[in-house]
């Protein structure tokens, strides 16, 4: 492991350093958009605007890095987040936060799609795995060590805007010092969505309702543990417990789609997680320790499906297809994120905060149907040809390539069948 991590350790550490200042934001912005009397719509739409941002920065980074170059663009990105992050403290308009968390949602793509396309480059076949595999943990063990953050000042003050800034400028110093070989220009993404749709259409669905609840969640998850009463330690513990609950049974949801229909557990998570919102609707802060046990099953059926549906859209992937399918699933994951904290934000004016948890409810169930329907109809394919679940965290099309299959002649059930 040490001969893996090393050649990619500032790399890494850059990665790191990004996250805790992203993770730090994460729960920040919607618990000072509230002490500012924002909206819950006008918060819900701020977090659009960062979903928005990042299907764009996926599009548009290649670009910037065949112009500038990867270190000079990692810098420009860098800089950009961290300068934005201060000024959210200084001008706490919808307007400019609309502004703000788009170009925070670009810039935090394009420093994903620069470190995965340099990470890509520096590993091999052989260890690309097991590096895909440390990368996501990173991602995940990052974001919420970036949130526990909030319980160190007031977020109705400018510090922790600051410190998010400190840390972001620091992340430019691993990067720009590095000695490793600057990777070869990024490719312009390729979508091919209407290909997920007709090979694999679970997964296209699946992917949208994963999108609509966690696009909800993050942007409107702190908002209601402030409605609820939540103290800001319990606020930040409550959305890490989701985190962890997600991080923890991602791969043993995966690694039992492998010997199941992944529908199947797509179709398991849904239902389960549909009840376990209707739970978190109606309990309220003195649920005491059921609150917390809530989240993390909660997380755990929410925030694994958008990984579980991408094995399945790869599972009907052919040669040479992988990224593409994978990028299609990744950006229409994206733009359903953005469309979900709306529509929940407008559940919760006429229902409550529960009204959170009541619209996942409903697009988990609605989501549930659509499977059900296409278990009837399309029989999955013997199930010992279905590729091994890998783990994938919030990624942009580059980190797709680090998967191994990529490099291994890679085909679909159907064509091994056919061979």
């Amino acid at each position: 492991m040490r001969a893996l991590l090393l050649p990619v350790a500032a790399l890494l550490l850059s990665e790191a350093l990004l996250l805790v200042g992203h993770g730090l934001q994460l729960t920040l912005l919607p618990l000072r958009a509230a002490m500012e009397g924002f909206t819950d719509t006008e918060i819900a739409f701020t977090g659009s605007a960062y979903f928005s941002g990042f299907v764009l920065g996926c599009l548009l980074t290649p670009h910037v890095v065949r112009r500038a170059g990867h270190v000079r663009a990692f810098a420009v990105m860098a800089s950009s987040y961290s300068a934005a992050a201060l000024v959210f403290d200084l001008l706490p308009t919808v307007t400019s936060w609309l502004a703000l968390r788009t170009l925070t949602g670009l810039t935090i793509a394009g420093l994903y799609m620069i470190l995965e396309s340099w990470l890509n480059e520096r590993s091999t076949p052989e260890t690309r795995g097991a590096l895909l595999s440390v990368y996501t943990m990173l991602n995940l063990t990052m974001v919420v060590a970036g949130q526990q953050l909030v319980n160190f000042a007031d977020p109705g003050s400018g510090a922790l805007f600051a410190v998010s800034a400190i840390i972001l400028s620091i992340a430019l110093i691993p990067v720009s010092l590095t000695t490793a070989l600057v990777p070869a220009p990024l490719e312009s993404t390729r979508i091919d969505v209407r290909g997920v749709w007709r090979n694999a259409p679970v997964a296209l669905v699946g992917s949208v309702t994963a999108g609509l609840v966690t696009g909800a969640f993050w942007a409107l998850g702190p908002v209601h543990g402030r409605a609820l009463g939540l103290e800001t330690f319990e606020i930040t513990g409550f959305m890490s417990v989701v985190v962890l609950g997600g991080a923890l049974l991602q791969l043993p949801l995966g690694r039992l789609s492998d010997h199941y229909d992944r529908r199947l557990v797509l179709l398991g998570t849904a239902l389960l997680g549909a009840l376990l919102s209707v739970g978190l609707a109606v309990v309220d802060a003195s649920g005491g320790w059921v609150l917390y046990l809530l989240a993390a099953s909660w997380g755990a059926c929410t925030m694994t499906a958008y990984a579980i549906g991408l094995a399945h859209a790869n599972d009907h992937a052919g040669a040479g297809e992988f990224v593409a399918v994978g990028t299609a699933v990744l950006l229409v994951h994206g733009a359903a994120a953005a469309v979900g904290a709306p529509l929940a934000s407008a559940l919760m004016g006429l229902r409550g905060p529960g009204g959170l948890y009541e619209f996942c409810a409903l697009m988990l169930v609605l989501f549930s149907l659509f499977a059900m329907v296409r278990l009837r109809v399309r029989v999955r394919p013997a199930v010992e040809e279905s590729e091994p679940f890998r783990t994938v965290g919030e990624v942009t099309p580059v980190a797709l390539e680090m998967d191994p299959r990529v490099d291994s002649g890679w085909a679909s059930p159907t064509e091994r069948q056919a061979d």
